[in-house]
């Protein structure tokens, strides 16, 4: 569920960007762009499609884990599972929010699914990978929770690095709006673009919820 998930966002995405009605640049040009009926008229759909899929996608994966979880009577609160439950619901309730009228709620739901996935995936890649490194009883300098951490502290780079990149921008920069193709007009870093790093976090998320995926798949809850 949650590998086709990611799969029908990514394509979902695509779509929208193939119908976009002008140029669309994804380094300065933000998810949310996309999702818009005003901006996007013939590609909203597909954007709505792919992120709601994903979102539904992820809820099955975490519902599945929670019931291992439960059949195996397994000590402790899965605090990764919920927070990541939590993240895919505001996925799936984010692009809809335009219909709402509440202003703002679209970046809120947003800001929260990130922030949830974000917390689900850094608690859960730590849990199966240093259980799998002192199951497999592998010989490493050090101690399998410092690997674990390690890799496990991946997902927060991109989220770091925007927050910084965007106080840096309010400070140093208060003349540039809010980033798009003006930016690239006017010569303005990559790397201090939020739509890049959203992009780039969106990938990282990807790759590390198929990971989990399929390596929970035949195994215990993670």
């Amino acid at each position: 569920m949650a590998p086709l998930g990611v799969l029908a966002f990514w394509a979902g995405l695509w779509m929208a960007i193939s119908r976009y009605p002008s140029e669309y640049d994804w380094r300065y040009m933000t998810i949310s762009s996309l999702v818009y009926p005003e901006r996007n008229p013939s590609g909203y759909l597909w954007a709505w499609s792919g992120i709601v899929l994903c979102g539904l996608g992820g809820l099955g994966w975490v519902a599945v884990q929670l019931w291992r979880w439960e059949q195996k009577n397994v000590r402790g609160l899965p605090i990764g599972s919920y927070a990541l439950g939590l993240g895919y619901v505001c996925m799936v309730c984010s692009p809809l929010s335009p219909l709402w009228l509440i202003p703002k709620s679209h970046d809120a739901l947003a800001l929260l699914a990130f922030i949830g996935i974000c917390i689900g995936m850094v608690q859960l890649t730590f849990r199966v990978t240093e259980r799998r490194l002192r199951l497999r009883a592998l010989r490493f300098p050090g101690s399998p929770c410092v690997y674990a951490g390690i890799l496990a502290s991946v997902p927060l780079l991109p989220i770091l690095l925007v927050s910084a990149t965007q106080a840096y921008v309010s400070h140093a920069l208060p003349q540039l709006p809010w980033v798009g193709l003006e930016w690239r007009a006017r010569g303005a870093p990559l790397y201090l673009s939020f739509a890049f790093w959203e992009w780039v976090a969106c990938g990282v998320f990807s790759v590390y919820t198929t990971s989990l995926a399929l390596l929970t798949l035949n195994g215990g809850p993670a």
